[in-house]
């Protein structure tokens, strides 16, 4: 009798090994496809990233030069290599679309200037007069205008990556003071 019921013990101990066994290939399956998961979710975070830094990067080049605001639509026509890992080789295009656009022009007014600053100086004119090249009669008073105005436009940088087809469109404002002149050519 005793040898049958450690036949038996031998037999309960076998199943519910074996059962053990499965729980714990089931458990390591589970944990392989949420590591997998959790992969792919940081993967497709890293291409959104390194695709909004191209956008955003192209948009400093763009606008470190004045020739956007000058030509914007030539600035525009061809893609921008962009370089994000430091290898020398460009890893996205990135598009200016639409060109860049001036919408909103403001005459700044001489009050407004900060005589100590270089930049505002430039817009005071000459101590002899202090809007040269403006011509003002006797009997009509001064507008107060200054030389400069405050130019604001929009730059949108859009970039695809074909390898994970993460894609992004960056918009960044930007304000250019210049000669009133030059403003009103860049600006019609």
């Amino acid at each position: 009798m005793k040898s049958a019921r450690r036949h038996a013990q031998r037999g309960a101990t076998l199943i519910i090994a074996l059962i053990m066994l499965v729980a714990l290939a089931m458990l390591s399956a589970w944990a392989f496809n949420g590591s997998q998961m959790n992969m792919r979710v940081v993967g497709n975070s890293q291409a959104r990233q390194e695709v909004v830094g191209a956008a955003q990067a192209a948009i400093e080049l763009t606008i470190s030069s004045q020739m956007f605001a000058t030509d914007p639509v030539a600035v525009a026509a061809s893609a921008i290599p962009v370089d994000v890992d430091g290898d020398a080789q460009s890893d996205y295009q990135v598009q200016l679309s639409p060109p860049p656009s001036c919408y909103r022009v403001r005459v700044l007014k001489v009050n407004e200037l900060d005589p100590g600053n270089a930049g505002d100086r430039e817009c005071l004119g000459s101590s002899g007069s202090p809007n040269p090249g403006i011509e003002t009669t006797g009997s009509t008073p001064p507008t107060g205008d200054s030389l400069c105005a405050d130019s604001e436009w929009n730059v949108r940088a859009v970039v695809t990556d074909p390898r994970s087809n993460a894609n992004a469109a960056v918009n960044q404002g930007v304000a250019i003071r210049s000669l009133s002149t030059d403003t009103a050519n860049a600006c019609p």
